[in-house]
């Protein structure tokens, strides 16, 4: 008899374990659900919120396709003025549409394989995340070798200009420094742990992470972003910006989700010292911020 009651017992628990599993299963479910239709809806009610809806002429997958002539227009047709930032193949522009809309228009010329490579990748990837922390894609056009990417426009600017910029970094107190560190760390968390698959960036450096009216950063530029994991990211084409390239991938092409850490890291060296990852010396040599910390360790090794 009291075998029996241990055997209802233990039936009883495994059967009430497999419900809570269940339970916890379908809470899972329902929350990466409301998650993804979440991502879905923001961007919708972003075009909304910001008026676009009227310059939607189709959809490329599920990016919506905004009028070229209208951009051409609202950024006084590319002019000088309404530049915002430079990259190798782009330039942002200030975009003014009617009803007073502003937002950020990044034209590549893509006259070259890489550049409509970086295009093509940058909306398909931006097209399916969704974070506060990642910049929000608000469509896309395009018009011969000419591509654009629509934005919303981040006020303040990139976190290179803040730091290095005629300001200096005086905009910057440390309480907001802190806050652009976890605003990053909170986007790079997303693209590793809740992209499936994973999102290795690349390019995380302060020129990619932008800041809007209230400094909240968010990150910006996934052009040579991937999304395939790591497995077959030994045979990935070496790319990147010198001073926040990781060694294991520099040296020997190891690529992993480690890497974009390295980078947050001299990312956060760059916060909190005000220096460049890389600086021109004097002599022929450059002086890497890393090499700064390291050789500032020994010295007080050697002290004590």
């Amino acid at each position: 008899m009291e075998a029996r009651k241990r055997i209802g017992v233990a039936v009883a628990g495994f059967c009430s374990a497999l419900l809570i599993a269940a339970l916890f299963s379908l809470l899972w479910l329902w929350i990466h659900r409301q998650r993804r239709n979440a991502g879905k809806s923001k961007r919708k009610d972003a075009e909304k919120g910001m008026g676009l809806a009227p310059f939607v002429t189709g959809k490329k997958g599920c990016v919506s396709v905004i009028d070229f002539k209208v951009l051409e227009k609202a950024t006084g047709n590319f002019g000088e003025s309404n530049v915002l930032g430079e990259g190798g193949f782009a330039r942002v522009y200030k975009a003014l549409l009617d009803d007073n809309l502003v937002v950020a228009v990044k034209k590549l010329d893509c006259s070259g394989l890489q550049a409509d490579t970086e295009f093509e990748n940058e909306v398909n990837i931006l097209s399916r995340i969704h974070h506060p922390n990642i910049i929000c894609q608000l469509g896309c056009s395009s018009e011969g070798d000419a591509k654009l990417i629509v934005y919303e426009l981040m006020e303040n600017g990139s976190l290179e200009t803040q730091l290095h910029g005629p300001s200096r970094g005086s905009a910057l107190n440390w309480h907001m420094r802190m806050k652009i560190a976890l605003d990053v760390a909170r986007g790079l968390e997303y693209l590793h742990e809740h992209c499936q698959p994973a999102v290795i960036h690349r390019d995380l450096k302060t020129s990619n992470i932008l800041l809007d009216a209230n400094f909240n950063a968010k990150l910006a530029d996934f052009g040579i972003a991937i999304t395939d994991g790591t497995q077959n990211n030994n045979k990935i084409k070496l790319s990147g910006t010198l001073g926040y390239v990781a060694p294991e991938y520099l040296l020997h092409g190891k690529l992993t989700e480690k890497s974009d850490v390295y980078a947050f890291g001299i990312v956060v060296l760059e916060l909190l010292l005000g220096r460049r990852p890389v600086e021109k010396r004097p002599t022929p040599q450059s002086h890497s911020i890393v090499t700064r910390c390291l050789n500032s360790q020994i010295d007080r090794s050697y002290q004590t």
